[in-house]
């Protein structure tokens, strides 16, 4: 795994990010958990896991997809081992490499081969977020794609168990993509761009 460069990379929503930010790329990550999955209502059971303190934020170092791929198999380790009580999915960050979607997009696949690789099919899964995230036959611009729109590109690592559970408690997940779609659309872009400077202006705070 790589370490971190000593130059400043463009990411995310217009953040520039050093080698030493990582409590500000936690702190606006967990701006954007509070003030749009959980404001806008966009993930019906992150709320929870939340207020109980079971995500886990970690910022990789990585600056290639060799070092990406590292930090991943490290988490889904970490996951997999530590009691959902204490530990119910990590949001696994990493703002110096992937700033392309498309990148970022072909890079899934070799993650979602990890999972299989390491024996976690059927027990663990990798969710994504990007902040340039755009849906199969949509427009670049088309407010519906900021449902998975994060400060960072970010793998969210989740318990198959914990999805299956809220698919029994909240219904069909395609259900709450449509729902999602309908909200950013009232919220528009005036809207969104209002909570992404609320997220960029989020610091780091004591846990």
């Amino acid at each position: 795994m790589t370490g971190a460069d000593s130059r400043s990379d463009r990411v995310g929503a217009g953040h520039r990010v050093g080698p030493d930010d990582g409590e500000a790329v936690i702190a606006r990550t967990r701006a954007w958990v509070v003030q749009a999955v959980i404001g806008l209502d966009l993930c019906p059971f992150a709320k929870a896991a939340q207020a109980r303190g079971q995500v886990r934020y970690v910022v990789s170092e990585a600056t290639d997809a060799d070092g990406l791929l590292g930090s991943l198999e490290e988490e889904l380790h970490r996951l997999a081992a530590t009691d959902a009580g204490t530990l119910e999915t990590t949001l696994l960050i990493h703002p110096r490499v992937m700033d392309d979607f498309l990148d970022y997009n072909d890079f899934l696949a070799a993650a979602d081969a990890a999972v299989e690789a390491l024996g976690y099919r059927g027990v663990l899964q990798v969710a994504s977020f990007h902040p340039q995230y755009q849906f199969d036959g949509t427009e670049a611009g088309d407010i519906g794609n900021a449902t998975n729109r994060s400060p960072y590109p970010t793998l969210h690592l989740l318990r198959e168990a914990s999805v299956e559970r809220a698919v029994e408690a909240f219904g069909d997940t395609d259900e709450i993509y449509r729902k999602n779609i309908r909200t950013l659309q009232r919220l528009g872009p005036a809207g969104w761009a209002q909570i992404e400077a609320g997220i960029a202006a989020a610091g780091p705070v004591a846990d």
